[in-house]
């Protein structure tokens, strides 16, 4: 993959390393910065079997919001919201995050009762947020359609200020960039085809570039994850679905924020450049094809004139689809696996790029000690088997 020289040099994969990360994309880039920069450790590869940030990194809506309602994903989504905030001066990049806050639609009682429950909690845990009636609904972003004489009347909603956005690729070049600079290898077109073992105990994987050996060995590959790990005999409760998006043409700045709407079903910001960013659910079925259905085209687009009458004569122009790996309770694992010196993250379902910086500081904290930092300690493996589930597959609305 030809880049700038600028950005991050192009190496020939070592014969080993202390430490060997499977993807390069947000998540896994992150992971190697903050082994760097927390932990001194620079002996790292990260590999990719296609280039660089190829996957869902640029392939989301580039949402950032910590507003989740259990407190252990409030914990890790906040740090990450933190860091956010402090990034670009970190990294030494201006990847044009924009807080410019996310707005939840309440359309029903419930969704009332359950937005209100979310704020409290979100406000317990430090987290800013605030309920919103229809008329300060209007006042956040005035091209809503509040009137109380349409199918779903919006009934209020649930905002968060420090919300926002950021450009993804961006993003992921400023982590590399950076990870490179302390030595850090990102190998691009290696794809894993298996791993290296000694008893219960890996000592490298194999790829089509040959072996590569490491002391400890990340998998952040997203759906892809569980794929290698069942080559070990792990068997990793995801399962993996496309979850499209799709954008306008250029408009003129006309949409402030971001808007969600879990009932009406969709969700809808303006990028920087200008078009509308948009999306809803996942697809029902299971696949690795990075495309989705048409139909789940025009359901987002019936829900996106419902809440935006004035973009009726907006163009569609573009689709895509991303792969996201869902959990039985949606939430990540992150942590050790039964294998020793395999450690995984994955699981993120829609929440992923939200998570990039945060979900780096405690995988690399993870790799480095071979112990859980304290905020991925519940996003463990074994919660599936004590029962002790962190369940956001409600709590979350329109997930993204």
């Amino acid at each position: 993959m030809e880049h700038p020289d600028w950005l991050w040099r192009t190496p020939e994969p070592k014969k080993s390393y202390d430490v060997v990360i499977v993807g390069a994309g947000g998540h896994g880039l992150a992971t190697a910065y903050y082994l760097a920069r927390n932990h001194g450790i620079t002996n790292v590869a990260v590999l990719e079997k296609g280039w660089l940030a190829g996957g869902n990194m640029a392939r989301n809506t580039t949402i950032i919001r910590s507003n989740y309602l259990w407190d252990e994903s409030a914990g890790i989504y906040e740090h990450s919201l933190k860091l956010w905030e402090g990034l670009r001066e970190d990294l030494e990049y201006d990847f044009l995050f924009s807080q410019r806050g996310v707005l939840n639609l309440a359309h029903t009682l419930q969704d009332v009762r359950e937005g209100m429950r979310r704020v409290n909690a979100n406000r317990l845990n430090g987290i800013d947020g605030e309920w919103l009636t229809p008329d300060e609904v209007a006042k956040v972003c005035p091209i809503v359609n509040t009137s109380p004489d349409v199918r779903y009347p919006v009934l209020g909603g649930t905002w968060q200020p420090r919300a926002g956005i950021a450009k993804h690729d961006y993003v992921a070049w400023a982590f590399a960039r950076k990870a490179d600079r302390y030595g850090v290898d990102l190998i691009q077109g290696c794809e894993v085809t298996g791993f290296i073992t000694d008893g219960n105990r890996v000592t490298g994987v194999e790829t089509n570039r040959g072996p590569i050996h490491a002391g400890r060995i990340g998998l952040a590959a997203a759906g892809h994850t569980s794929v290698l790990a069942s080559t070990l005999g792990i068997r990793l409760p995801l399962q993996s679905h496309p979850l499209q998006a799709l954008v306008s043409e250029l408009l003129e700045p006309v949409h402030p924020t971001v808007v969600m709407s879990n009932h009406v079903h969709v969700y809808v910001s303006q990028a920087h450049k200008g078009e509308l960013v948009m999306g809803a659910g996942i697809d029902s079925y299971n696949s690795y094809g990075q495309r989705g259905s048409v139909h789940v085209i025009e359901q987002q687009m019936a829900a996106a004139l419902e809440l935006f009458p004035v973009f009726a004569h907006a163009h569609l122009i573009r689709t895509w689809g991303g792969i996201v790996d869902v959990t039985p309770d949606a939430s990540p694992i992150i942590g050790r696996t039964p294998v020793e010196n395999l450690f995984v993250n994955c699981g993120w379902g829609t929440g992923g790029f939200k998570a990039t910086p945060g979900v780096g500081w405690v995988f690399a904290h993870t790799l480095a000690h071979g112990e859980p930092h304290e905020l991925n300690e519940p996003f463990t493996l074994e919660r599936f088997t004590t029962g002790a589930l962190i369940d956001e597959h409600g709590a979350a609305a329109v997930a993204h």
